[in-house]
């Protein structure tokens, strides 16, 4: 009969040795890193372009609504594919369940056509 106890020693040792790991190489980073700020080295970085206006400014969110909606109907798609597998052995319970599901996915895409949220203005 194994040793179960045996296992959370082993466990803990690759933890242990985790954190330790993860901290030596954090303190060489420090350790190594240079320390000298340069105006450079403190102003904002936006993709290599100069930043334009203030960083607080109003950003529309038309643009997040948008590539959420993208991802929501495109997981769903996701959900189709084993349906299409398993397609001749599911009958028509299956049939009927994935039509369902689609309805439901058109009833949301109308919502959303409705509420303007795949405008891209």
């Amino acid at each position: 009969m194994p040793d179960y106890s045996l296992s959370y020693v082993y466990v803990f040792a690759f933890f242990v040795v985790g954190v330790l790991f993860v901290t030596a190489l954090l303190t060489v980073a420090r350790l190594v890193a240079p320390k000298k700020a340069t105006p450079e080295k403190l102003r904002t970085y936006e993709s290599g372009e100069e930043p334009t206006g203030q960083a607080w400014g109003r950003y529309p969110t038309h643009f997040y609504v948008f590539a959420l909606l993208f991802v929501v109907f495109d997981v769903e798609v996701i959900f189709l594919f084993p349906w299409a597998v398993l397609f001749r052995s599911l009958g028509v319970t299956g049939l009927i369940e994935v039509v369902v599901f689609i309805l439901i996915l058109v009833v949301g895409l109308y919502y959303a056509w409705k509420k303007d949220a795949l405008n891209w203005y």
